[in-house]
């Protein structure tokens, strides 16, 4: 605790950007066949300094078999949302967990990153204990606490109940139990990210632990057991408002990203594979009135196709997929759009047009003139918020 908010913590991401550079950065190593204990790398990033780019400490970790995958800090900018009474943390211990051993370390890295050490380990049983849930798998800093995302539920193989998120806290390290009040739907899980200020949650799925600790399982995944949903939630109030199925053909929906300015109600979802024709893609949300919308292709209302269910078969307009994505939109001139001309800010004119012509073809409302992802130009006397939803003034 500091008398004043940590100077890491950033109101904007235009004050982040002014701000100094960071001197060092952390890394996980990883032992694949479990020989070793996995390791927390310090490197050297500071221009000019003698050890620059290499790395001047680890931290070796005292068990094998952890399986690192994400970490993150024990606060953030987040901290200075008025939903936290957290102003006055400071950014000093990374969250490690282990995904495959359900263990999570605490290390310090104050006062010298380069003599960072283990400060506390919380066993699996503690997990298991106070959350029913197992492999946990990403950490942010948010304005309850650390929230921590799970792979497994209870159970040694982790499939006795659906996995979801945790909360620890964030001066402690105490475990505090599920955040998940209504879960609704929800029975899988993979990431999750949230827009403060507009008081909401997102999070997506993969699977369960046996179709992924031994690789993924063919047979389930032609057969389209893995996730593939997304779910909106009520971040206070801790329930699941509204879930939006992609179909089943769009295999592990995985990493979710809101829009960077909490003022715009859109993100971006990517999804690993198609299973009629093995393409990725990415795929965007935003909010219409009560409801979020997802965009859906021609003949969405054959849900085995990929069309959207439920509520959210009233989507609105625009799918952004990637390159070549046959016939999930059509081709401009004969040609499939890449995904730099359809997402970046300098489309051909004729893109624009093309693109705002077919949505108004397919009934998604007026032709309106493109407006870039990132929003309109500032304005003179316009203050930005945060670059990740997180970090409000």
């Amino acid at each position: 605790m500091t008398m004043r908010p940590d100077p890491t913590f950033h109101a904007s991401p235009k004050l982040a950007m002014e701000a100094p550079p960071e001197n060092f950065a952390y890394t996980l190593l990883l032992s694949p066949d479990f020989s070793k204990p996995d390791a927390l790398a310090v490197l050297d990033v500071k221009p000019g300094s003698p050890t620059f780019s290499r790395v001047v400490h680890t931290v070796m970790m005292p068990y094998r078999g952890d399986e690192f995958h994400h970490f993150g800090w024990n606060a953030c900018s987040s901290a200075l949302s008025p939903l936290t009474g957290h102003a006055f943390l400071e950014r000093r211990y990374l969250i490690i967990p282990g995904l495959r051993s359900s263990r999570i370390y605490i290390v310090d890295t104050k006062p010298d990153p380069t003599k960072a050490k283990i400060y506390k380990i919380i066993e699996p049983d503690e997990v298991f204990k106070k959350t029913g849930y197992s492999r946990p798998h990403t950490v942010h800093c948010g304005p309850e606490g650390i929230y921590v995302s799970t792979l497994g539920g209870g159970g040694k193989d982790g499939t006795n109940g659906p996995p979801g998120v945790f909360i620890m806290d964030c001066e402690t390290f105490d475990i505090l139990g599920r955040w998940e009040i209504d879960r609704g739907p929800q029975n899988l899980h993979y990431d999750f990210w949230w827009n403060l200020p507009r008081d909401y949650m997102v999070t997506s799925e993969w699977a369960l632990p046996p179709q992924f600790e031994n690789g993924i399982v063919p047979e389930d995944l032609l057969s389209n057991k893995y996730g593939h949903r997304i779910h909106f939630w009520d971040l206070r109030a801790r329930r699941n408002v509204q879930t939006i199925d992609l179909g089943a053909n769009h295999q592990m929906a995985l990493e979710v990203r809101p829009a960077h300015d909490p003022v715009r109600e859109y993100g971006f979802l990517g999804v690993v594979v198609d299973t009629t024709n093995l393409e990725g893609s990415i795929w965007t949300w935003w909010r219409e009135g009560r409801r979020r919308q997802v965009p859906h292709r021609k003949n969405s209302d054959d849900p085995a196709r990929g069309g959207v269910q439920g509520p959210a078969a009233t989507a609105a307009a625009g799918v952004w997929h990637s390159a070549a994505a046959g016939d999930r939109h059509r081709p401009f001139h004969g040609r499939p759009v890449p995904l730099c001309r359809l997402l970046g800010n300098r489309r051909d004119a004729s893109v624009r047009r093309h693109r705002a012509e077919e949505a108004e073809a397919y009934g998604f409302g007026p032709r309106r003139r493109h407006r870039p992802p990132h929003g309109p130009p500032e304005r003179e006397g316009v203050c930005r918020r945060s670059a990740d939803g997180r970090d409000q003034p």
